[in-house]
């Protein structure tokens, strides 16, 4: 049965594809190679598979290729948007940068006319306390001038009361006549002195009320003026201190106990400027001497303040060209270990860019730091440090003091790092905060 099929599929391959037999001729002999019809169809099916095959592999492969290149220009749409919008976040950000050099200058030249009104407001205490005197020692003259008049007038008539009871006695008329001659030119060199001394007394007291309306009036004039000084001085106060309570409030920090913290520190000679007290009479202060108080007590607070500010982290750790890349909070991690919380922010830039120091401080490490990879972290007054990550140079050592603006070190992709970029966190007390919370409330003010 199974001859008989094989058979029959033979002779009707060879009615398709007969026998062939394909000669091989040499020099000697001749040989032929036998096609029976099963190896030609093995061959037929084995060449269409093969075509087959690489029509659908070329297929695949211009699918691929199609779609790779749609992918390709979707990506380079984005990415052109994306660099779009970080180009208009980097021209914001040197529009603020600007901005608040302005202010920087604007609060400087403010602090200067403080500075310049308050020696002016000293000088014209000064002067008004030198006019005081002065008119207490004209008061003093007028005085003494008037009790010597009047003693001057007790002794002329002390004299003729004298000169009665000598003329009444029991002497001769030669000596009463010699006696009340002696007298009258004594009486009368008294008198003419007495009125010399009256006229010269009544000219002084003249010249000292003359002297005393002209110090009123210079009195009155200096008042006023120092009106004007007080206004402006309160007006510039006010607007230097205003941006700095702002920021710090926005910042999270309570200015009173800023100040209070930096008045302990600063207790010293050398220290912030201290209210005074004008009046040396022991007398309860005049509203000038008040306002004054008040005024130097604002400057107090406003040294305060810019003491506190220079030690914060409210400056900007790279002033030059970069992009934000990772803020602060939960994220998904880069390096594919799910979501996890991102402490800091993360600004990407070239290779070898300078980092700074975002306020005054302690250097307290410097070196190697696990995952962050070279990392200096920088100890802050008010319980606050700043940590900068992932540098390919480290300029500082520990221990040593920076001021901000500091250059501390050079960006890297050290340690767990996908790319050149900076890694900066805060921590106030103890616990990571937003950097850009420090640095968006000082956005109007350096």
């Amino acid at each position: 049965m199974l001859t008989r099929l094989t058979y029959r599929i033979h002779t009707a391959l060879e009615g398709i594809l007969p026998e062939k037999r394909l000669y091989l001729k040499s020099d000697s002999e001749t040989r032929f190679i036998r096609l029976r019809p099963a190896t030609q169809l093995a061959a037929l099916m084995g060449t269409t598979m093969f075509v087959g095959w690489t029509l659908v592999a070329s297929s695949i492969i211009l699918m691929d290729q199609i779609a790779a290149g749609s992918t390709r220009d979707q990506t380079e749409r984005q990415q052109a948007l994306y660099e779009s919008r970080l180009n208009a976040l980097s021209a914001d950000r040197d529009l603020r940068a600007e901005e608040a050099l302005r202010a920087q200058e604007r609060f400087n030249l403010a602090l200067d006319q403080v500075s310049d009104m308050q020696g002016e407001l000293l000088a014209s205490e000064d002067r008004r306390k030198e006019l005081e005197t002065g008119i207490d020692v004209i008061q003093d003259t007028l005085r003494r001038t008037i009790k010597e008049r009047d003693a001057a007038r007790d002794e002329a008539e002390r004299m003729t009361l004298a000169l009665a009871a000598e003329t009444g006695s029991v002497r001769t008329g030669d000596e009463r006549s010699r006696d009340a001659i002696a007298t009258l030119e004594v009486l009368t060199s008294a008198l003419g002195a007495t009125a010399q001394q009256r006229d010269d007394m009544a000219s002084a007291a003249l010249l000292a009320k003359e002297q005393t309306e002209t110090a009123q009036l210079e009195i009155e004039a200096m008042e006023a003026r120092n009106d004007a000084i007080f206004t402006k001085l309160e007006e510039a106060v006010t607007v230097s201190m205003a941006p700095l309570d702002r920021m710090f409030r926005q910042a999270g920090l309570s200015p009173d106990a800023l100040i209070d913290q930096v008045r302990s520190g600063y207790s010293g000679q050398g220290g912030p400027l201290s209210p005074l007290t004008l009046s040396t009479k022991g007398a309860a202060i005049s509203p000038d001497e008040a306002r004054a108080n008040a005024v130097l007590q604002s400057l107090d607070r406003t040294n305060s303040y810019r003491l506190a500010a220079m030690k914060l982290p409210f400056a900007m750790p790279v002033k030059s060209a970069f992009r934000f890349t990772s803020g602060f909070g939960y994220r998904r991690d880069p390096k594919g270990a799910g979501t996890r919380m991102h402490s800091g922010t993360d600004f990407a830039a070239s290779h070898g860019t300078p980092i700074y120091t975002t306020g005054d401080g302690v250097v307290i490490s410097a070196g190697w730091d696990s995952g962050y990879g070279q990392a200096v972290r920088i100890r802050h007054d008010f319980g606050v440090e700043t940590l900068y990550a992932h540098m390919s140079r480290i300029r500082v050592d520990v221990g040593q003091r920076v001021s901000r603006g500091d250059q501390i070190g050079d960006m890297g992709s050290t340690g767990r790092s996908t790319g050149t970029h900076l890694h900066y966190e805060v921590h106030q007390g103890g616990k990571p905060t937003n950097p850009m919370t420090f640095i968006k409330a000082a956005n109007d003010v350096f």
